[in-house]
């Protein structure tokens, strides 16, 4: 296919896959504009990290075509995975190692140039610099985080995949990371995130898609999604719809989900 258009640093038309009887994805299509943030909103078991792993190449889509950073997620692999970086649901740090030796390692793995220099900025950037030399096993929830994606940026991704990035985290260290990620954003990277957690994408996001049988089934601004329902009116004051009512009012009652397919 085609390169996507400079603007869409994500292009996804009519991705289907199917796991033997089970049905995922059923004809998915969105787009993500450069330096956006965008947030792939669902229930367990809408089929959100199959999107990711299709978009990132470690899992072949059964219809449909990708684009990241204008490369053909089926035909140029190798190009997409050069352009983007993929954060898991669990920060994958080494917990023997520092902070630094941590970023250290990676950037020796990647082949950059001055490994030292770059991890040591990445710590600057991400407010861990006097905790650097400390042992990854002593660092709070937050902060392992935040190493995590320092991580995932040595290289200089344009499109970096954050899979529910808040998992487990307590508030406090939900807010730290939810600030990590805006500032993302700023500097000029694409961030897809996958969550299942309403606050966090009416807080982070540009654009909401909402991932719901396989299919998306509203995709907007979170003004867009709150205009779906009419305000309610408490004792004469107009009460506006919150993501929660929207998203319960597109997909009703879930029940127990299945756990998202890996």
């Amino acid at each position: 296919m085609n390169a996507a258009t400079p603007e869409a640093a994500i292009r996804v038309r009519g991705i289907r896959k199917s796991y033997k009887a089970l049905e995922v994805l059923r004809g998915v299509d969105f787009e993500v504009e450069r330096g956006r943030i965008f947030a792939l909103l669902g229930s367990n078991g809408a089929g959100k990290t199959t999107v990711i792993r299709i978009l990132s190449s470690l899992l072949k889509a059964d219809g449909g075509s990708a684009a990241v950073n204008g490369f053909d997620v089926a035909t140029q692999a190798a190009e997409v995975r050069q352009s983007i970086s993929l954060t898991g649901q669990f920060a994958a740090v080494d917990e023997i190692l520092s902070g630094r030796e941590n970023l250290v390692l990676v950037a020796k793995l990647r082949h950059v140039k001055d490994p030292g220099a770059i991890a040591d900025a990445l710590l600057a950037r991400f407010s861990l610099t006097e905790a650097g030399a400390r042992k990854a096993a002593t660092y709070s929830g937050g902060m392992r985080r935040r190493l995590d994606i320092a991580m995932s940026l040595i290289g200089s991704p344009d499109v970096i995949f954050l899979d529910e990035p808040t998992t487990g985290l307590d508030p406090e260290a939900r807010i730290e990371v939810w600030e990590t990620v805006k500032n993302l954003a700023a500097h000029g990277t694409t961030v897809l995130l996958t969550t299942q957690t309403l606050d966090e994408a009416e807080h982070l996001a540009d654009r909401i898609a909402i991932l719901h049988q396989g299919r998306i089934i509203v995709n907007g601004t979170l003004a867009e999604l709150k205009a779906l329902l009419p305000a309610a009116k408490v004792e004469y004051v107009e009460k506006q719809p919150t993501l929660e009512d929207v998203f319960l009012a597109l997909v009703g009652d879930t029940g127990a989900n299945q756990k998202d397919e890996r």
